[in-house]
């Protein structure tokens, strides 16, 4: 049995007690947010408010993104054989890869590839990200976190910066992921948009998380989202249904704002 002891450092469980990283359950129950709770688990410390409410808005962008992504294809096609929830969750989860929501991970590797750069060749981080972009460009390499199908000016990447400004979170790779928006604009003479899996790359580094857990805030997010069409999917549409994947549209509420 010795051969098979080992160890964690998460969470210990005894009788009547559960404590998430030292600190017992029932006292971070409505002391802290989920989102400095995620921090707690993968970081091992509590957070202040600050990272908690970045953390919420990181979770807020990725949600949904309406009916078409392939994880919501995925789920919704499950759910209308009759599967439980768990089985239309996992299968939009297992769609969820390195061209569908992985872009984060991909992001904060040549984000803080650049920053390597920048200081063993001791140059800016815009000369870093300019010859980054050059080598991209004659390998044929597209760069991950920039560009959308739908969005030539992302709402959410603007608002992830801005709200990492004012909580005074903005660090050296927002300023390299506005390089590289920079350097392949002037590399392609045309404008290539951040967009919301680069804004959350660059915010996720500069507060300290490995790019190995990168795209579990895309999974943690759109898991949310998914369940609402999964719901939607099994109480409005008939089953076994052959469901289009762009043929469809939006008869939800109004535009409106919040107050």
């Amino acid at each position: 049995m010795e051969d098979l002891h080992w160890k964690s450092a998460i969470t210990r469980v005894e009788p009547n007690r559960i404590a998430l990283r030292g600190y017992p359950i029932d006292q971070l129950m409505g002391k802290i947010s989920f989102s400095q709770g995620i921090y707690l688990a993968l970081r091992g410390e509590l957070p202040d408010d600050r990272i908690g409410r970045m953390i919420d808005a990181i979770l807020v962008s990725s949600i949904d993104h309406g009916a078409t992504p392939p994880s919501i294809l995925a789920a919704r096609t499950v759910a209308s054989t009759g599967a439980p929830l768990s089985s239309a969750i996992a299968a939009g989860v297992l769609a969820i890869s390195r061209l569908h929501g992985g872009a984060i991970e991909d992001g904060m590797e040549q984000m803080l590839s650049v920053a390597s750069r920048a200081d063993a060749e001791k140059v800016t981080e815009a000369e870093a990200a300019a010859r980054v972009v050059a080598e991209a460009k004659s390998s044929k390499k597209r760069l991950s976190g920039f560009g959308h199908r739908i969005h030539t000016d992302d709402p959410r990447s603007k608002r992830l910066f801005a709200l990492a400004r004012e909580l005074g979170l903005a660090g050296r790779h927002v300023t390299i992921a506005a390089a590289l928006e920079e350097a392949l604009a002037a590399a392609a003479g045309k404008r290539l948009p951040l967009n919301v899996d680069g804004a959350i790359a660059a915010v996720l580094c500069d507060l300290g998380f490995p790019p190995s857990v990168a795209n579990a805030f895309f999974i943690l997010s759109r898991v949310a989202g998914m369940v609402a069409h999964i719901e939607e999917e099994r109480h409005r549409e008939k089953p076994m249904r052959r469901i289009h994947p762009s043929d469809h549209e939006y008869d939800g509420p109004a535009a409106r704002n919040v107050k």
